[in-house]
């Protein structure tokens, strides 16, 4: 738990009177390590949270329960529950309260669980008193820095967001910048490369939620399949989960990356497939996928046949671009 000195949260969401901030995490470990699964060129890649529920709904659920009793054990305590629904300063409360600290990539480790937490907080009126503060025991290491498929860490304990993988996959509303799509790979939604990297990891324990257990159509789902999903079917499929809120377009946008990513040749067709659906940023990543699989020659004629049509400037411009030259991000 940890003593309200901040004021930082929007005034509009939380109210002056605030006595104590109860900080709680909730561990989400995999039964393994992702950098340890076998990742099949044909295969997507899902972060460890996006498996199953929603984190928010699960996380939110026991808060409830937990303000609830608080309430009436603390007779007149007013309570308001957050899990990413607010402003509110997360990690640098729970490492206040004692649950961790903030590792060199911005996330919370434990000592405990590793970097496997969701952290959620109960704003109460309720005076508490707080708990000691968890050091940095981070030390020389920077496994997590050299873990970021796409260099998203300038310098320890700080994140370039326009170049993290989670961020381009899941908030990015536009193309994902050519020179980061081979760095995202097959990572179609998050990513958890710089957690798993973490070495703390050794103390880290399976998840006891059986809510945030891995589906297992969602462990390594082949790309072929995810990537003829009409919207109803994407709806579907991630029903109750996280992932459903990126909305179908963005969705297959990611997974056209994979596929351009792979270096597969067969998943040419399911790409070609996409050239002509009414969304530009499926168009758009349509093409440069086929621009990665296709021989030159191929892929200029389709561009011959193509270029004429399309009238979206951003899909014009993945036609003419063509083929990524190798070069470093």
């Amino acid at each position: 738990m940890a003593e309200t000195a901040e004021r930082r949260a929007d005034p509009r969401t939380l109210w002056s009177d605030v006595r104590s901030v109860i900080v709680l995490a909730m561990n989400y470990g995999p039964e393994r390590n992702p950098l340890e699964e076998p990742r099949d060129p044909d295969r997507a890649v899902l972060s460890v949270y996006a498996r199953n529920r929603d984190y928010h709904d699960v996380v939110k659920g026991k808060l409830k329960t937990l303000a609830q009793w608080i309430v009436k054990e603390g007779g007149a305590a007013d309570v308001k529950v957050f899990v990413d629904t607010a402003p509110v300063m997360e990690k640098p409360l729970a490492q206040a309260a004692g649950l961790g600290w903030q590792g060199k990539h911005t996330n919370l480790v434990s000592r405990e669980f590793g970097s496997w937490l969701f952290l959620g907080s109960v704003f109460t009126t309720l005076a508490l008193e707080p708990d000691a503060a968890e050091s940095d025991h981070c030390g020389a290491c920077r496994a997590c820095l050299d873990a970021c498929p796409t260099n998203a860490f300038p310098a320890p304990y700080v994140i370039d967001a326009r170049r993290c993988v989670s961020y381009l996959t899941i908030e990015s509303k536009t193309q994902i910048p050519r020179a980061l799509r081979k760095g995202v790979g097959a990572r179609i939604y998050g990513c958890d490369d710089c957690l798993a990297a973490c070495p703390w990891n050794k103390f880290a324990q399976t998840a006891r939620e059986m809510k945030l257990h891995a589906r297992e159509e969602l462990r390594a789902p082949r790309l072929a399949n995810l990537v003829a999903l009409d919207d109803a079917g994407f709806r579907a499929l991630f029903a109750g989960g996280p992932i459903k809120r990126i909305g179908h377009g963005r969705f297959i946008r990611n997974v056209l990356v994979a596929i351009g990513s792979s270096g597969d040749a067969s998943l040419a067709p399911h790409a070609r497939a996409r050239l002509a659906d009414e969304n530009p940023l499926v168009r758009g990543m349509a093409v440069w996928a086929l621009a990665q699989l296709l021989d030159a020659q191929a892929f200029a004629n389709l561009r011959t046949q193509a270029l004429p049509l399309e009238r979206d400037d951003d899909v014009r411009a993945e036609w003419i671009a063509g083929r990524d030259e190798e070069t470093p991000a």
